[in-house]
């Protein structure tokens, strides 16, 4: 038995949230007394560092899959080879196409967006938008798991893989990419996978002021994301909106100039580590549920934070 971990691939490596599944994945097979490997496809140098986060093996099929349908085709094949008993993967779009069809294809019960290892046959996760979590147990023979990025991490285990060719059949892609753009400006990590993020709202009062928030996005090695009615109105990009309906985050430091903390914001951000809250209004709801907060105006505070984040560097 073993645990197998499917991992994107960008540029030529795994993702961070990538190395975050493997790194899950090696965890718990080494609390089995399994061994775990990793499913790669497309380019990649070496065992691409998965071996330093535990994983024994690498299956590496050369053929760049990017069709969803493919890839569970090709996890499938991976499983059965390995005779796995859990499938691991990231809980980013790339997990959640990829995994229910795994599991599937599997007749595996399916758990996404754990946050901890299981433990006596249970495993955590979030719900109700992270207001309380739930120990949910797998009945079926094989289990599929999508790892919530940035809840678990990646653990050192020095070593190296040994990375063995791999293919299956695949069958017909039935989704065809035609292009890529990135939605990170300026090499910023994407918010998914974001340890720093500074975001803002209607508070800054126009599209023009987001240079402040930049700025200090920047001075901090940070990502910026904003609310939903700023990207509703055209301040921002969508892709910055977190919250409920937008992109859900779990960074080490999520700080929030301008935004008054409406529930669904507050859904997609509560699961980070430290909050910070920036506002005029002590009143704002934001407050109750931050680490730090800071009365006062943000076109005031965010310079002043922003040059005492590079005197610190320096």
């Amino acid at each position: 038995m073993s645990v197998l971990a499917i991992v994107s691939i960008k540029n030529g490596a795994p993702t961070k949230s990538g190395l975050e599944a493997a790194s899950y994945a090696a965890n718990y097979a080494a609390s089995q007394g399994m061994t775990a490997s990793a499913l790669v496809a497309g380019e990649i140098s070496g065992d691409g560092g998965l071996g330093a986060t535990g994983i024994a093996k690498v299956l590496h099929c050369t053929e760049p899959v990017t069709d969803s349908g493919q890839w569970a085709k090709l996890t499938e094949a991976a499983a059965v080879q390995l005779n796995a008993s859990a499938i691991v993967a990231s809980h980013d779009h790339f997990g959640r196409a990829v995994a229910p069809r795994v599991a599937v294809r599997l007749k595996a019960g399916l758990v996404a967006g754990v946050t901890e290892l299981p433990s006596n046959d249970l495993v955590r996760k979030n719900v109700f938008s992270g207001k309380a979590v739930a120990d949910v147990a797998v009945s079926t023979a094989i289990a599929v798991y999508t790892v919530t990025p940035n809840a678990f991490g990646v653990k050192d285990a020095p070593g190296q893989a040994t990375v063995e060719p791999f293919s299956a059949d695949l069958g017909i892609a039935r989704e065809k990419v035609t292009g890529f753009d990135s939605a990170s400006a300026d090499g910023q990590v994407p918010l998914p996978e974001a340890e720093l993020v500074v975001s803002a709202g209607r508070g800054l009062k126009g599209p023009e002021n987001w240079g402040i928030v930049e700025d200090l996005a920047s001075a901090l090695g940070a990502t910026t994301a904003c609310s939903r009615p700023v990207s509703d109105i055209g301040w921002r990009p969508h892709h910055e909106h977190v919250g409920q309906t937008g992109i859900t985050i779990r960074p080490n430091l999520y700080i929030a100039a301008g935004i008054s903390g409406a529930i669904q914001h507050l859904a997609g951000v509560n699961q980070s580590k430290t909050i910070v809250v920036i506002n005029t209004d002590p009143e704002a709801p934001f407050f109750k549920a931050a680490d730090y907060g800071i009365v006062g105006d943000a076109f005031e505070i965010l310079p002043k934070l922003t040059a005492a984040a590079k005197e610190l560097k320096a």
